[in-house]
């Protein structure tokens, strides 16, 4: 079995989109503790430093850039600070993403265009430049896309947001074919999560002992439980696994049909 403080990223450099705050902050803090130099983007400073003591002893703090992953130049300069400090990338994490939820009917052409740039283009042009570095590293990288289960079933009232994360699981499989073998592409599918904002959005913690009463886990998703499985990827253990969504949900949601029957 993997574990956490089994995996040693010494040095290695990351950069985590939206890693600021929420799932992505822990896979931040999670890469920090593991050793690796990390870059956090967003379009936010975050309210404090992030930073870890790595297994070597030493203290790494985040790195922030200021920029909006749906602007290519943006993303372009990103990268181009991440390669220009630490000299080189050896993993994306496509995390930045998320969607106010909002009925199909009523969802205006603007809306629906800033949610797909957001899920899915922003991932498509960081992919894009992280690739053209690793590419040229004799060790190659990896890109691990956060995606969402709101992709694998119905999804009333986040149609646009279920729509490309549906898109990025093809992205994922299709930039493991064309990228291989430098750089290794999966995806991350995550199922219901508190990462911090839970209580607002699941209506108090009444709604959210429901919500979490449908997985058979018996509990919602953590920013660690994701951070987790992103350290087990960006280790060694996992060097021939590409072009797969892992679906992460606490084993998924009690069928329908059963609580119907009483």
């Amino acid at each position: 079995m993997v574990s956490e403080s089994s995996v040693v990223l010494t040095d290695q450099v990351a950069l985590v989109t939206g890693g600021t705050r929420g799932v992505g902050r822990g896979i931040t803090s999670a890469l920090l503790a593991a050793g690796a130099n990390v870059v956090i983007c967003g379009r936010n400073e975050p309210d404090h430093e992030i930073a870890e003591v790595g297994p070597d002893g030493i203290s790494r703090t985040a790195l922030f850039v200021a920029g909006d992953v749906r602007n290519a130049d943006d993303v372009a300069a990103i990268v181009a600070t991440t390669t220009d400090t630490f000299g080189r990338l050896d993993l994306l994490v496509n995390n930045a993403g998320g969607a106010p939820p909002s009925s199909a009917a009523d969802a205006s052409p603007r809306f629906i265009e800033r949610v797909i740039a957001l899920n899915l283009l922003a991932p498509f042009y960081c992919a894009q430049a992280a690739n053209a570095v690793m590419q040229g590293q004799e060790t190659g990288g990896q890109i691990i896309n956060i995606g969402s289960v709101a992709a694998l079933r119905p999804s009333p009232g986040t149609a646009p947001y279920a729509a490309a994360k549906a898109g990025l699981i093809n992205l994922t499989e299709t930039l493991a074919v064309e990228w291989a073998p430098k750089v290794r592409v999966n995806c991350i599918s995550a199922g219901l999560l508190d990462s911090g904002a839970g209580p607002e959005h699941y209506g108090g913690p009444e709604g959210m002992a429901a919500v979490a009463a449908t997985v058979p886990m018996g509990r919602m998703g953590t920013p660690n439980d994701v951070a987790g499985l992103v350290l087990a990827l960006a280790g060694s253990f996992t060097g021939y696994l590409s072009g797969a969504n892992i679906v992460l949900h606490g084993g998924g949601e009690w069928p329908a049909f059963l609580r119907a029957q009483g």
